[in-house]
């Protein structure tokens, strides 16, 4: 009976990576405590103010490709109001500088391209994605249920990994166990072990159906309310679905390396 101990361990690694994996996904769809009021449309550049359904299309933008993503999404609509020139080469060129606009979003567009007026698109979108306008965009989707916190995000890819230890771990400790005894004595154990070894596969794939499928920082409800959304109109697409939307001349200037 020496495979009852290693049929313990599997079982017991197999059971903690799934209880991990279904608190980690029930926790990202809970909403937090409400800390401000209203969606805060001020945070986003002027032409990302527009709302689709209860989403601005900068809450949208967030939802679907996060920080860079909401980044893409001010720098083309700046460049569509003409108050930036996103050029082909990968610079970005201020035109008209909104500094009279109430946009914390357009005012870390200029900060990031500095007082020359002009920088290369590289070097301006980290900057932008980290400026504490996205993260305040951030922690409102967060505490309306639909987005995934860091937090949150690292707790899913733990228990996705803790799943996966499991069902490997069963796979070998049931591979040494069925040759440690004697043929006719196999049947219990791969009968054991055919339970850590289900129950850690069938988490993984309702993981895959249930996690993957969601971008990595919304929630499920997030992603219903992006489902809902149309992509006729251009910022909307480009907030959805990326920068290959857009035209070729702005393609190029998004994905330039400077």
């Amino acid at each position: 009976m020496v495979w009852v101990p290693l049929l313990l361990v599997a079982c017991v690694v197999a059971g903690v990576g799934c209880a991990r994996l279904c608190r980690a996904t029930l926790a990202a769809g809970r909403p937090g405590r409400d800390r401000t009021e209203g969606t805060g449309a001020a945070d986003g550049a002027g032409g990302i103010h527009g709302t689709a359904s209860d989403l601005t299309v900068g809450e949208a933008a967030y939802l679907a490709g996060g920080p860079l993503r909401v980044t893409d999404l001010t720098l083309v609509a700046m460049h569509r109001e003409r108050r930036l020139l996103l050029a082909h080469t990968g610079w970005a060129t201020v035109v008209d500088s909104p500094g009279h606009r109430d946009d914390a979003l357009e005012r870390a567009v200029i900060g990031a391209i500095g007082a020359g007026g002009q920088s290369p698109i590289p070097l301006v979108r980290p900057v932008v994605a980290a400026a504490d306008s996205v993260r305040l965009l951030a922690e409102r989707l967060v505490d309306r249920g639909l987005a995934v916190s860091a937090a949150g995000h690292r707790e899913i890819e733990a228990g996705l990994r803790t799943v996966r230890t499991g069902f490997l771990l069963s796979l070998a400790l049931g591979t040494v166990s069925t040759l440690l005894v004697p043929s006719a004595e196999r049947a219990p154990v791969l009968a054991g072990f055919a339970l850590p070894l289900v129950a850690s596969g069938l988490c993984l794939l309702i993981g895959r159906i249930e996690v993957y499928p969601y971008t990595r920082w919304a929630s499920p409800a997030g992603q219903r309310l992006l489902a809902g959304l149309s992509s006729a109109d251009p910022l909307t697409a480009l907030a959805t679905r990326g920068p290959g939307v857009l035209e070729p001349e702005l393609r190029a200037a998004l994905r330039s390396r400077g």
